[in-house]
Formats: structure tokens, sequence, C-alpha cells
């Protein structure tokens, strides 16, 4: 898959579909595949076409709960290619000038001149163009007129219910991992670049991998059974606690992993921490001899939920 950061203009004519796809959820794949095969069937570019920032981020009151991401742009670049159904992703950068674009504008300029637009898949509800007045209506409408063709994908349900990145956060934020697998159709994970850290885990026996969040806000909270991939080619288990470490006073958000079993050089490699099974949420404890009874009860309980004894 190829990146092109801003409005390139298209080499090819081109099957497109446009979001932001944080997640990459079970209804983001049905897009992708329709995208997969129109363009077989004419052959024809797949593109997607996202955003970074995420609109809403640009658009968040100052005193808004932050809504998280669930997926860093890495982790999309990543997710994106391994689906091997885009062979060109366009990122725009969004601000209030792309915002402030007609929908009109929007779709002779930046569709059809620009990313030689011939098929658009979009979901039923997608809108676009400033204040949100394009729709699917306003698209089939201009594209009978400049020669490009508009298909919609059904929403996907899942358990009597479709498939949204609101829903795959709500799932995680209660702590229901299974429920989340089932709607991206993988086990949420994160990855990232194991960093230094301040080292206070080996202090307190029990070393971690500092995982810095490319991102501002996670959408986890607390502490989790996980795997870990990445380290030495092998499958590994441990603990995580994912969050802002208020007994040591910590203010910014990380992960840090207990790796069960393990010693070894780890920073600079990229990891995969797979979230298995929510534990617990993060606490303040009144002191260092708590934190430490307290990490070794989780450890035991991920042991146990492993079947490790």
């Amino acid at each position: 898959m190829e990146l092109r950061r801003g409005l390139a203009p298209a080499l090819r004519d081109s099957v497109l579909s446009i979001g932001n796809f944080d997640g990459l959820h079970l209804g983001h794949q049905a897009l992708l595949q329709r995208v997969d095969a129109l363009a077989q069937k004419g052959d024809l570019e797949r593109v997607v076409l996202s955003f970074e920032p995420l609109p809403r981020e640009v658009f968040a009151p100052s005193d808004a709960a932050p809504i998280p991401r669930l997926s860093s742009l890495r982790e999309k670049l990543v997710l994106l290619a391994a689906s091997q159904q885009v062979d060109v992703l366009h990122l725009l950068r969004f601000d209030r000038t792309l915002a402030g674009l007609a929908a009109e504008d929007f779709v002779r300029h930046v569709l059809v001149e620009t990313l030689r637009v011939r098929c658009v898949v979009v979901g039923e509800d997608f809108r676009f163009g400033r204040g949100r007045c394009g729709d699917v209506a306003l698209l089939m409408s201009m594209g009978r007129d400049l020669g490009f063709a508009v298909e919609t994908v059904d929403p996907v349900v899942v358990e009597g219910e479709r498939v949204s990145s609101t829903r795959v956060r709500a799932a995680l934020r209660a702590g229901q991992l299974g429920e989340a697998e089932r709607l991206l159709g993988r086990p949420y994970a994160l990855c990232a670049r194991v960093a230094h850290g301040d080292k206070r885990g080996r202090l307190l026996g029990f070393p971690t991998l500092n995982l810095p969040l490319g991102r501002k806000h996670f959408a986890l909270h607390g502490v989790y059974a996980v795997e870990v991939r990445g380290l030495d080619g092998k499958v590994l288990q441990g603990v995580a606690n994912a969050g802002v470490r208020p007994t040591v006073g910590g203010v910014v958000p990380r992960v840090e992993v207990h790796v069960f079993d393990w010693a070894g050089d780890a920073y600079g490699k990229q990891v995969e921490v797979r979230f298995c099974a929510f534990l617990r949420e993060e606490q303040r404890f009144a002191g260092l001899d708590a934190l430490v009874a307290q990490i070794a009860v989780d450890a035991q309980q991920a042991r146990a939920f492993y079947g490790q004894s």
C-alpha cells in the first residue's frame, strides 16, 4: 500500500472509499471488500481517503470529554496495508479550511479532478462537506453529471446491533474484550515501540516494557492479562497497566507490560500487545508496598487466566 499525504494527483482511475477508519472494524472491512471487488472488475486502483487529525478532534469543544482513538495513525496504516485491499491511502490534513469546503467543491475538485474516481463506496449514512451538508443523494446526483458511480454498503450487524467505532469503544470501556473482538474481527491490540521509562518496575521486582501511546487518548484504562508479540519471535504472556500510574505521581497515560518468564533487551523493539482479559480498574495505593502487593495479585490472576500455576 502506498501512502500519499495531501492531494497528490492520482495516476489511475479509482474506486474510492472515504472515512476515518478508526479501528478498522467489521463495518470498515465491508467497505474495503466492496472496493476490492469493484476495482478488480473494472481494473481500477483501490483507494482510501482518510484524515489526520480526525475531524472530531478539530471540532471538539475544549471542555468536552475526549473521545479516545481505537488506533493510532501508525496502527491504522498497518491495518489497512495488512488487509491487502488498498493500493493507495490518501491522507489529508483535516483543518477548518478543509472542513469549510462546500460539498459540491469537494466532489468536483478532490474526488473527480484530483483522485479520478470512477466509483465511490460509502456507508448509507455518509455525510461530508461544509456543515456536513453533503450526503449519498448529492454524491449520486453529481456522479450522474460527472461520470462516476456511487455504491452504499449496508451496515454490518453483530448480535442485532450495527457495528460502529462508538460501539467498540463502549465495549472496551466496559471491559468487554470479547465483545470488542467480535466487532473488530480480531483481538484489540496496541502496537508500539518499547521506550526507556523511569525503570521503577525493575526496582519493585516487576520489570516492565514501557510503551508510550501514539495518540492523545487511549481506549483502555486499567489492568489486563495480555499477550505480547515481537520479542524473540515468541508469543509471550503477561500483565499490563494502562493509565497514568497515580501511586507514583504519573500524569501522562502509558501502557506498562510485565512479561512473564522473560528477560532481555526490548528497547527500540516494535511490539504488539493483545488485551485478553480485564482484571481491575487502575487505582491509587497508599504506598509502594501496597502497590507491589497488588501487582503480585494481578500477575497471579493473569497467570491463572492463561492456565499457569
